[in-house]
């Protein structure tokens, strides 16, 4: 028995909050379209998402996660660590220590509702969305 789904990662107060839902294939403009109605605490929304698949044979008590896909960011900004560098911004002394610390070339900020930035890992995908659309 194998079942898909794909999970939603909404900014949280300490980490990340997420919502994981049934999903009939990995299908991203459906889960685009599911992630519109997902409103977590203090009205965090959805930032991204990543399917994965699970499934269990006829001995096993539960399930587990046999299949992972990339992850999928619902718009944002794409910094490299010079660029975070070159804003000269002293707020960014702490993301700068993190981008050197965990070897983060690139990281991507979003706001569509809390501003939340993450490391960019290469399989990553941008895609290009808008609260509005």
């Amino acid at each position: 028995m194998e079942k898909n789904f794909v999970t939603f990662l909404s900014p949280g107060t300490f980490l990340v909050e997420q919502t994981r839902q049934p999903i009939k294939s990995w299908d991203v403009k459906k889960a685009i379209e599911m992630s519109k109605n997902i409103n977590k605490r203090y009205g965090a929304l959805p930032y991204g998402f990543y399917f994965t698949a699970r499934g269990r044979s006829d001995d096993d008590l539960d399930s587990k996660e046999i299949k992972r896909s990339n992850m999928y960011y619902l718009g944002g900004q794409v910094f490299t660590l010079q660029e975070v560098k070159d804003r000269k911004n002293p707020k960014d002394r702490i993301l700068i220590s993190n981008m050197e610390c965990n070897g983060w070339d690139k990281i991507i900020v979003n706001d569509n509702s809390w501003q939340w930035a993450r490391p960019l890992k290469e399989s990553d995908v941008v895609l290009d969305y808008s609260l509005q659309g």
